[in-house]
């Protein structure tokens, strides 16, 4: 079956199309909408990927053009926009179905095969004919029990013909079918890979006729002694399902090392890219640093941030690409960034640089959103998600900005910026974390800590400090008054998030032992 992957992240394209291609789907990819339309208006595709946010016309259009052109092939929308706005505006125009980078591939690859499914009514979970039977769920293919091994395009080729079994298919309709649009090849080549395949069916016990030919108009399968309409799926025996299982554990942990390898080699050319689109982030601080962000830089900025995010999410760097969309929502600021907003600014692109140079090996593939580890890289269970975190810090700034930034963990937040208030605050809260400044007015952040320590009801309350200070004497005493962790300003929310995270976990572990 054939693909048009629309996407313009080479990274994303280049482990698309591997994946892809190993399940037997033929692609063709193109990177900007006007180009999508043209592909897709042009040539036959069994099924669309299609990223929203594309050079020249975005994919929310683009789909809506196909489907107000009377195009019904199904779109499957492929984005970093996590948003439900974002997907209520993708399916209302049309699309099919929605995936929110980065991506579990075997989802990925089974939504697909259910949208094929859906739009063609042969595409059925077993096709049989006769004694021959294809899984297309683990393209494994066997001839009266005895498994096939066949190559990519001899399998494509099985496959196709078992789809249309109640037609004659000509060399042109299976090159159109099986070759993407850069390839050129012959109708030799069609020849060619049906002797092979021939070849392999008769080794199995298949008659020499099994795929006829009618010389000058195509080629077809012949019907068994006992044919069935169409090729359907059927009750099939034990020695049947053992020839068609699932691979094995070990079987799995090859293709997982040889994707991890190839990941590997994939990030060492990109790496370089990734590092060289950060040059656009640091003008970006730099102009806001001098007064003179105009809103085209902003918007370029913005636009980096969000292929950035893509990008690393590809590669299973989650924190990396957690930065980038934080940095992407801090550039969507309307209108341009306020002086204060800096400090946060420059620290996501220092953090987003570091983490980038200090990444030399991709060490476990990634893993999609709705799986053990959420987009924002952090596991966080029912109860973590409405951890209340109270915040006490008297500078105003800071206490407007972190909730934002701890926003996309879904930490219910509470700000107090006069700590007299402290003990009333907190009474009412009962907060699962506490954050403190060390210098504060009346009373300071140190004083808070060992007072509650010395509290039966609140000494057990973890307790994280966040202060200017970066001096080890001052950590060292934040430590010796019952601190559990201390962090320095300015702070990444993902640092943060991180921390509060670890500290509910080391609770909770402690209360369940």
């Amino acid at each position: 079956m054939k693909i048009l992957l629309i996407e313009d992240d080479d990274v994303l394209i280049a482990v698309l199309t591997k994946h892809l291609t190993d399940n037997h789907y033929i692609v063709d990819v193109v990177k900007d909408g006007e180009m999508g339309w043209t592909y897709g208006s042009t040539f036959e595709y069994d099924l669309i990927v299609l990223d929203i946010v594309l050079p020249k016309l975005d994919g929310i259009r683009l789909c809506q053009r196909f489907r107000a052109e009377g195009y019904t092939m199904p779109i499957l929308l492929l984005t970093a926009q996590n948003a439900s706005t974002a997907k209520v505006s993708g399916l209302d125009a049309g699309a099919d179905d929605y995936v929110v980078k980065p991506f579990d591939v075997p989802e990925l690859i089974a939504r697909i095969r259910a949208l094929l499914r859906r739009s063609n009514a042969s595409s059925f979970p077993l096709l049989v004919w006769g004694d021959l039977l294809l899984n297309p769920s683990t393209c494994e293919v066997s001839y009266n029990n005895h498994p096939l091994t066949l190559t990519n395009k001899e399998y494509e080729l099985l496959e196709l013909l078992l789809r249309d079994s109640q037609h004659l298919l000509s060399a042109d309709e299976i090159l159109d079918r099986l070759w993407s649009s850069d390839e050129f090849p012959s109708e030799a080549t069609v020849r060619s890979h049906i002797r092979r395949l021939r070849h392999k069916l008769v080794e199995s016990g298949a008659p020499s006729d099994f795929i006829a030919t009618v010389h000058g108009r195509g080629y077809y399968l012949k019907a068994p002694d006992k044919a069935p309409e169409m090729a359907i799926p059927q009750q099939i025996d034990s020695v049947t399902t053992n020839s068609l299982k699932l691979p094995n554990a070990n079987s799995q942990d090859t293709q997982q090392k040889q994707y991890l390898e190839f990941l590997n080699q994939l990030w060492i050319s990109n790496k370089p890219k990734s590092l060289e689109q950060l040059e656009v982030l640091f003008e970006a601080v730099s102009k806001l640093q001098s007064g003179d962000l105009d809103p085209q830089l902003q918007a370029q900025a913005q636009q980096t941030s969000h292929k950035l995010a893509g990008t690393l999410g590809t590669f299973g760097l989650m924190i990396a690409m957690q930065l980038a969309s934080q940095l992407e929502s801090l550039l969507q600021s309307q209108p341009l960034l306020k002086k204060q907003q800096l400090e946060v600014l420059e620290a996501l692109v220092t953090s987003l640089h570091k983490s980038i140079e200090n990444t030399h090996v991709i060490e476990s593939a990634p893993i999609g959103t709705n799986t053990t580890i959420s987009s924002s890289g952090l596991h966080l269970d029912h109860a973590q998600i409405e951890a209340k975190v109270m915040i006490v810090d008297d500078d105003v700034d800071c206490l407007r900005s972190l909730p934002k930034l701890l926003k996309p963990w879904g930490f219910k937040v509470t700000t107090l910026a006069d700590p007299q208030d402290f003990w009333t605050v907190l009474q009412s809260v009962l907060p699962d974390v506490l954050v403190l400044d060390i210098n504060m007015p009346q009373i300071n952040g140190l004083e808070i800590c060992q007072a509650l320590r010395n509290n039966l009801e609140w000494q057990h309350l973890p307790i994280l400090f966040l202060s200017v200070m970066t001096d080890a004497n001052t950590q060292n005493l934040a430590f010796s008054v019952g601190a559990d962790d201390y962090l320095c300003k300015p702070i990444v929310g993902i640092d943060l998030a991180n921390r509060i995270h670890n500290r509910l976990q080391r609770v909770r572990a402690y209360q369940y032992k």
